[in-house]
């Protein structure tokens, strides 16, 4: 029996991931299609009535914008685009504000077991976006900027 299990597991297709996809419910639509073609630097692909679709090359996310956001955030905590280096971190940064977005710095953060340098943007509905490298791992964790209580203005 153990090798019928073996010989299955070995027969399982893995899938390929093509992109993440995120769907993000938003209170105004037309706000938020500026601040993401902004941010991600790319036009959306698809409008609709109350929806507006992402297809983000770099990195590879589909990320869809829906109206009619509940009240309140959920249990998202933030979102982020993770890059390798940072001069990475500082050119997407100088981008968003070159593009209107106030960027908000936090470099050398110790977060999530990581030290890490990082900018911070809030889209219309203040969801949190961070862009971040990792320069090493560390045994202290403070996850204070996790909590994502920015209180700068937009």
């Amino acid at each position: 029996m153990e090798k019928n299990m073996e010989k299955n597991i070995e027969n399982i297709v893995k899938p390929t991931i093509l992109k993440a996809h995120l769907a993000l419910n938003v209170s105004n639509l037309e706000p938020s299609i500026d601040f993401y073609s902004k941010m991600l630097d790319v036009a959306p692909m698809k409008v609709r009535p109350g929806y507006a679709k992402f297809d983000v090359h770099n990195p590879p996310l589909n990320l869809t914008i829906n109206a009619g956001a509940g009240k309140g955030k959920g249990a998202l905590s933030h979102l982020g685009l993770q890059v390798a280096r940072t001069e990475d971190v500082i050119a997407v940064r100088d981008r968003w504000a070159s593009s209107g977005l106030h960027p908000r710095d936090e470099m050398g953060a110790s977060c999530c077991y990581a030290l890490q340098d990082k900018a911070w943007v809030r889209d219309p509905d203040g969801n949190e976006w961070e862009v971040f490298t990792v320069i090493e791992n560390i045994e202290q964790n403070n996850n204070s900027c996790c909590l994502t209580t920015i209180d700068t203005a937009r």
